[in-house]
C-alpha cells in the first residue's frame, strides 16, 4: 500500500481552459466528481480493469487521483471510458492519465506497521487501564487475521512493548478527527479537532473486521504506530468490511474471529458433465478449508460447499463468483443451509456428496500456514511448489499439457528449483489445470503443491 499527496491538487492547465496531454501512467486524473461520491464510488471505475492500489480524493476541488498497479490496467481503462464517459451519481467524470507516475509514499510510512498486511482505513489510540491500546480497522477481514498471527506477541522495539492482538466485537469505526489520536484515512476531509473520537458499534457487517491492538510497556509511554499521511486505498466493493484487531490476547496464543454467518456456499451454474465433489473441493479449498460437498442429485449444475467457517466462505465467494469453470460462467452465494447432511445408510446418492472434514489436503489447518499469505485470485499464471530435484522444465511442461493446458511460459525460482511459475493460456485454463494437478503424485511419497500466482511471468 502507498500513501501519498501530489506536490499539488491539481493538474496544471493550458490557457483556454484545455489540459496538457499526459503520457501513460497507472495514475489517472479523475474530474467534475460530484460531492457526495464516495471513494468506494470512484474505486469501482477501476475494478473491472485490474487492481486498484492507492485512492487520494480531493473533495473540495471535485477531483481525484487513482493508482492502478499496472500501465497496462490504466490504458485499457482510459481507453474504455474515452469514447463511453463514466457517469458517477447521473453526473459524467473525465478520466485522464496525471502527470505523477505513481502517489508517493510519505518517508512515516515505514513506521506504520500494520500497514503492510493490508489497507487500514481508520485507527482509534487510547489509554485504558494503564495500557496504550488502539483499534484498527481493515478494507478485509482476511488482512486483519494475517496481521493478528503475526504481530501478536511481537515487540514493537527489541525487548520493549509487545503487541498484544485480539479481535473486536465492533463492527466498524466512526472517526470524528484527523490527529495524532484518531485518524480516518478515508477522509482527508475531517477537522482537526480536540481529540475526541466514538465508536459505532450499531452498523451490520457480514464479519467483523476489526483488530484492537495494546501493548505492554512503561506506562504513559506510547509506541510508535505511525499514521501514515494521506488516505489509505478504500474498500472495494465485496470486500468483507471493516476489522478491528485488539492486543490484549497472551503471546502466541492464536484464535480465529468469531465471525457470525454462514459457512456453506450454494454454487451454481456448473458444468453437470465435468464437474465432481473432489473438483469443487481442490477449487474452493484456495481460500479455506472445505468439510463438505453435495452436488444436487436431481440437479446436477448445483452444488453446496462447506467451508471451516465464515470467513473462509465469504472469501471463496470473493474470488470464485463469476469464475469461468468447465465452459460456464459459476455462480457463488451464501446458502441458506447452516451444514450439508450426509446421506442416511441407503439413500440413493451416487457418490455426489462427501466428506473431507478430515483431508490431509487442507491448505489451512496450521494457523501459522504461509498459505495464509499467499491466497490470490483466480490467475493464468500458477505457483508450482514441492518439485521433486528429479523433474525437468520439459517433464511439468508436459505434464501440464497432457492435461489440456497451452503452455506460454516456465520458469523456476532461482534461489528455490522446488518451485516455479508456469504460465498457461487463460485463466479458464489454470483453474481446470490446479483442479487437475494439486497433489499430483510424482512417486516416493512427492505430491506437487499448486495455487494461483500473483505475479505473471
Amino acid at each position: 500500500m502507498s500513501n501519498s499527496t501530489p506536490a499539488t491538487g491539481h493538474e496544471k492547465k493550458k490557457s483556454k481552459g484545455k489540459r496538457l496531454p499526459c503520457s501513460p501512467s497507472r495514475v489517472l486524473h479523475i474530474r467534475q466528481i460530484p460531492n457526495e461520491v464516495t471513494g468506494a464510488e470512484v474505486v469501482s471505475l477501476g475494478l473491472p480493469f485490474g487492481k486498484v492500489t492507492n485512492l487520494l480524493m480531493l473533495r473540495g476541488k471535485g477531483q481525484a487521483f487513482l493508482e492502478m498497479a499496472s500501465i497496462d490496467a490504466a490504458v485499457s481503462m482510459v481507453n474504455y471510458y474515452a469514447p463511453a464517459t463514466p457517469h458517477l451519481h447521473h453526473q459524467p467524470v473525465y478520466i485522464q492519465y496525471s502527470k505523477y507516475k505513481e502517489l508517493r509514499t510519505d518517508n512515516q510510512h515505514n513506521q506504520a506497521i500494520f500497514s503492510k498486511f493490508g489497507f487500514v482505513l481508520r485507527i482509534i489510540m487510547f489509554h485504558k487501564n494503564n495500557q496504550f491500546q488502539s483499534l484498527l480497522q481493515y478494507s478485509d477481514a482476511m488482512n486483519a487475521y494475517y496481521a493478528k498471527m503475526s504481530l501478536d506477541g511481537h515487540c514493537i522495539y527489541t525487548g520493549c512493548c509487545t503487541l498484544r492482538i485480539e479481535f473486536s466485537k465492533l463492527a466498524n469505526l466512526t472517526v470524528k478527527y484527523n490527529n495524532d489520536k484518531s485518524r480516518d484515512f478515508t477522509r482527508i476531509d475531517l477537522p482537526f479537532g480536540d481529540g475526541q473520537r466514538t465508536v459505532e458499534t450499531s452498523i451490520p457487517f457480514a464479519t467483523q473486521n476489526t483488530i484492537f491492538p495494546s501493548y505492554t510497556g512503561p506506562p504513559g509511554f506510547a509506541p510508535a504506530l505511525g499514521f501514515p499521511q494521506g488516505p489509505s486505498v478504500l474498500p472495494v466493493p465485496g470486500a468483507l468490511g471493516p476489522l478491528m484487531v485488539t492486543t490484549s490476547a497472551a503471546p502466541g496464543h492464536m484464535t480465529i474471529p468469531d465471525i457470525p454467518g454462514n459457512s456453506v456456499l450454494l454454487v451454481s451454474n456448473l458444468n453437470p458433465e465435468a464437474i465432481t465433489p473432489y473438483g469443487l473441493f481442490i477449487l474452493f479449498g484456495v481460500y479455506g478449508d472445505v468439510h463438505r460437498v453435495k452436488i444436487m442429485f436431481k440437479k446436477r449444475g448445483i452444488a453446496l460447499v462447506q467451508m471451516a467457517d465464515a470467513t473462509q466462505a465469504q472469501l471463496a465467494i470473493n474470488y470464485l463468483n463469476g469464475q469461468r469453470l468447465y465452459g460456464r460462467v459459476m455462480h457463488a452465494t451464501l446458502s441458506k443451509y447452516q451444514t450439508i447432511q450426509l446421506p442416511r445408510e441407503g439413500q440413493e446418492d451416487k457418490g455426489l456428496t462427501k466428506d473431507y472434514s478430515n483431508s490431509p489436503l487442507h491448505r489451512f489447518k496450521n494457523p501459522c500456514s504461509k498459505n495464509f499469505q499467499n491466497i490470490f485470485p483466480p490467475s493464468a499464471t500458477l505457483h508450482l511448489s514441492n518439485i521433486p530435484s528429479s523433474a525437468t522444465v520439459d517433464d511439468l511442461k508436459n505434464l501440464f499439457t497432457s492435461k489440456g493446458s497451452t503452455v506460454k511460459g516456465f520458469k523456476f525460482f532461482q534461489k528455490d528449483c522446488k518451485m516455479a511459475l508456469i504460465q498457461l493460456g487463460s485463466v479458464e485454463e489454470a483453474v481446470h489445470a490446479l483442479i487437475e494437478l494439486h497433489n499430483h503424485d510424482f512417486g516416493e511419497n512427492q505430491h506437487l503443491r499448486v495455487s494461483f500466482s500473483k505475479s505473471s511471468i
